[in-house]
């Protein structure tokens, strides 16, 4: 079933178009990923979807319901984690998710989340006494104290360290795995290929494409490289002769194909048939960067501090 629909959606500040006929769906129990340029419509999108903007038209559905018109009733089922999400110094850990839980008729149970994602020890700790990390994960708890059906996460691990980012993608597959419906807004596109089930590119207030992430690789249509050590001899026109390959390069007993296409699987054919066994056999493979740099003409960049409108 489907759980987000958005179509034709429209927003505009003054003369800047932030947003122009956005439209896609999210399935039950989805990871939708959300990537795109700075600037290119996300956050207002996301927003709009939250009920915190009012699109010029188009129409949102949230569970069948308008984020306008039902926003009493969007706001008990939708969790919402912002991209500038901040809370007073001194509140403690439990205090925050107590004072939150009172907003929901029927909220989940905080010392159970706070157990989930491993703030049980952090209880009476200051929210300015918490790691980024730890801050982060009370983002996720305090997103789904009101027991959501969906939640929206922006920009959830900027600033964090590798490690503490990989422990929150953990923490996010476990949150789907309850049945919740997450839109996840990233400008990482390793978190976006590791996460999402399917991947919606904006571009200019636009869809550029959705997909899913090994779908968008594969529009890319990358240049790639197979480096190996032949241990037999080789005749080099049995590799430039292959489809798709461009170049071949013969260095200090090392080769590097460079090509288009099913590389690796054309060139470890043609190794087979003639009988040569590959050493040290490396591929750089085409990755999600590749799929972003083709459908928006530039590489991904971080978010800016105070973007705002127009995100």
């Amino acid at each position: 079933m489907t759980a987000l629909e958005v179509r034709h959606l429209h927003k505009r500040y003054g003369r800047h178009i932030a947003v122009d006929d956005v439209s896609f769906t999210v399935e039950e129990g989805e990871i939708f990923g959300i990537i795109g340029p700075n600037g290119a419509g996300k956050t207002t999108t996301v927003e709009s979807i939250a009920g915190l903007r009012t699109p010029d038209s188009g129409s949102i559905s949230v569970l069948g319901l308008d984020p306008v018109r039902d926003r009493a009733e969007v706001r008990e089922r939708l969790g919402v984690q912002l991209q500038e999400s901040s809370f007073p110094d001194a509140i403690k850990v439990g205090e925050a998710l107590e004072l939150y839980s009172s907003f929901y008729r029927k909220p989940a149970d905080w010392r159970g989340l706070m157990e989930l994602l491993g703030l049980s020890e952090k209880r009476n700790t200051r929210y300015k006494a918490l790691s980024g990390g730890q801050k982060q994960r009370l983002s996720i708890a305090l997103a789904l104290v009101g027991e959501p059906k969906v939640a929206i996460l922006d920009e959830l691990t900027t600033g964090l360290d590798p490690q503490a980012r990989r422990d929150t993608w953990s923490l996010i597959e476990q949150v789907r795995d309850t049945g919740v419906t997450i839109l996840l807004v990233t400008h990482f596109m390793d978190e976006a290929e590791r996460l999402s089930d399917r991947i919606a590119v904006i571009d200019g207030g636009r869809v550029a494409a959705v997909d899913t992430p090994v779908g968008l690789i594969a529009r890319s249509n990358a240049v790639q490289q197979v480096r190996f050590r032949a241990m037999q001899p080789l005749d080099k026109s049995v590799l430039t002769d292959l489809p798709g390959v461009t170049d071949v390069e013969i260095a200090g007993g090392r080769w590097l194909v460079t090509g288009r296409g099913e590389l690796l699987s054309s060139v470890a054919g043609a190794l087979a048939r003639a009988q040569v066994v590959a050493q040290d056999l490396r591929v750089d493979q085409r990755n999600l960067d590749d799929a972003f740099v083709a459908l928006t003409g530039r590489a991904p960049q971080p978010p800016e501090p105070s973007e705002r409108k127009g995100n």
